[in-house]
């Protein structure tokens, strides 16, 4: 099985995915293994010494004036731990709480926490031996780290609390960790507090929805593409020439994946034919400016999830020079915009596909298609209710788009007075992402069956490929009404498992 070795440096995008998605094996490198016991050495230094040091002799938060006796101090780490697990509702998908594991585990191998090498170890090994704690959906205010779920995957570490095994069964993790031969940690100075404290949960979930979105949004330029041949639209505007005037790098990259879908379209250009039209409607004509905005969004999510991998994010860090500093580097704002500024790109992507379908539909604008899509309009509805569920599922998109991080609520006795609420942030960008999928889904189900109607004129071949594959992926054709969900199910799992950009690149090549 492939592994990921972590150093003291950071991690990529592409090791959380392997790790959380994939299952890969983590290992430490010698490096790692060196600076965390570097680090550690200056930790047991400060322990030892009268004066009180914040993490490492003292009480968290608005307790923090407490100077904590050494016999004591072990039970401090352990109570941090208990009592900050008090997370609720639903259970947290394995594949987040694995990258919040992985990244809590790269910032401890920065050698900037304090934490000992055996304590790393364990992390690694509850990775590689399958084990996935319990974490809940609400916890988390985005500040002083993802502070409730991490603490529920520290519980783990000490054999309390419950996990899921690698079989699926939750069960007490302390009887995981013994089956698995992993020996529970005992917890010293600063190593509690250092296993919360931390951006973890809200950037593996923004590294993910970068690389759901990265295929989502070739998905949207390709039911696009069939939208515009469906609707015997003008493939002119999508001229490298027009977008090159305006040089916004998702907006080029956008049209061109359109253009090379309808390379070779005989439904392009008709524009001028029975029911002159000038231009195309704005959802036609626009899809690259939006969907193009929308990808350079994600290229500064993806820059901004990049300066995190490469982050150690703790309070109070260890640094080179000997001194333990209290910091808010905990504090999610950076990534918190970014996840609600993806939420709004979702949403605007969502709701042009949705006009774009609704267009498809309108007898009166779709340039002579049946009413609906449907074979024998009035007896049949055709698609009318699948425009139902995808505008829902849009409305859905824009009450998700509304900003969390334009929230904050204090905390801990106000000493914790401003938070970033990137946890929420991440959570509800996980459901736009979901939902973006079927938007797409309807869309391409419609457009295809719009293709197929316009008998006598040849789609593109990348059209034709897209189609067969869908029709081959149990996406049904045209005809008298049936029982659609089943149908809008195979669309919806052909685009999400990447049926939809692999059968257009089978005729494009790669797009961008």
């Amino acid at each position: 099985m492939h592994s990921v070795v972590v150093g003291t440096t950071g991690v990529t995008a592409h090791d959380v995915l392997a790790v959380a998605r994939a299952g890969a094996r983590v290992e430490l490198s010698e490096e790692a293994v060196a600076a965390l016991a570097a680090a550690r050495e200056i930790v047991d230094a400060l322990a030892a010494k009268p004066e009180p040091v914040y993490g490492v002799s003292t009480g968290f938060g608005a307790l923090a004036t407490r100077h904590i006796s050494p016999e004591l101090r072990a039970q401090l780490q352990r109570n941090i731990v208990r009592s900050h697990a008090a997370g609720m509702g639903p259970r947290v998908e394995r594949e987040v709480v694995r990258a919040l594991m992985f990244l809590r585990l790269k910032t401890v191998c920065s050698g900037h926490t304090g934490v000992r090498p055996e304590v790393a170890q364990t992390m690694a090994d509850v990775l590689n031996a399958g084990i996935t704690p319990v974490v809940h959906e609400y916890g988390s205010l985005g500040c002083s780290g993802d502070l409730a779920p991490l603490s529920h995957c520290a519980l783990a570490l000490m054999g309390e609390g419950d996990a899921e095994g690698p079989d699926g069964v939750v069960r007490p993790a302390g009887e995981l960790l013994r089956e698995a031969g992993i020996e529970p940690v005992e917890l010293r100075e600063k190593e509690g507090l250092a296993l919360l404290n931390g951006t973890d949960g809200m950037l593996g979930m923004l590294i993910m929805a970068l690389a759901d979105l990265d295929s989502l949004y070739k998905s949207a330029d390709i039911t696009a593409a069939l939208s515009l041949e469906g609707l015997l639209g003008t493939d002119k505007v999508l001229a490298p020439e027009l977008h090159a005037i305006r040089p916004h790098p998702g907006q080029a990259a956008s049209a061109a994946n359109m253009l090379a879908v309808l390379k070779g379209s005989q439904l392009t250009g008709h524009h001028m034919d029975d029911a002159p039209r000038v231009q195309d409607a704005y959802s036609v004509r626009c899809a690259p400016q939006v969907a193009g905005a929308g990808r350079d969004t994600l290229a500064h999510a993806r820059l901004v999830a990049e300066r995190e991998l490469a982050a150690a994010v703790d309070n109070p860090v260890v640094l080179p020079d000997g001194r333990v500093e209290s910091n808010g580097n905990f504090h999610g704002a950076p990534v918190a915009y970014v996840l609600d500024f993806l939420a709004i790109a979702v949403a605007d992507l969502g709701s042009i596909a949705e006009r774009r379908t609704d267009r498809l539909l309108d007898k009166n604008r779709s340039h002579g298609l049946p009413p609906f899509l449907a074979d024998d309009a009035g007896v049949d509805s055709g698609l009318m209710i699948a425009q139902y569920t995808q505008a829902a599922l849009v409305s859905e998109l824009k009450r998700l788009a509304v900003p969390a991080s334009a929230d904050s609520i204090p905390s801990s006795a106000m000493q914790e007075d401003h938070v970033s609420m990137g946890w929420s942030a991440a959570r509800k960008l996980r459901t736009a992402v979901d939902n973006l999928t079927r938007v797409i889904a309807v869309e391409l189900y419609a457009a295809a069956r719009a293709v197929e109607l316009r008998e006598g004129l040849e789609p593109a071949p990348a059209s034709r490929a897209v189609i067969e594959a869908a029709r081959a992926a149990g996406v049904g054709g045209p005809g008298p009404d049936r029982f659609l969900a089943p149908d809008l199910a195979a669309a919806d799992a052909f685009v999400r498992g990447g049926g939809l950009v692999a059968a257009a690149e089978t005729v494009t090549g790669p797009l961008r």
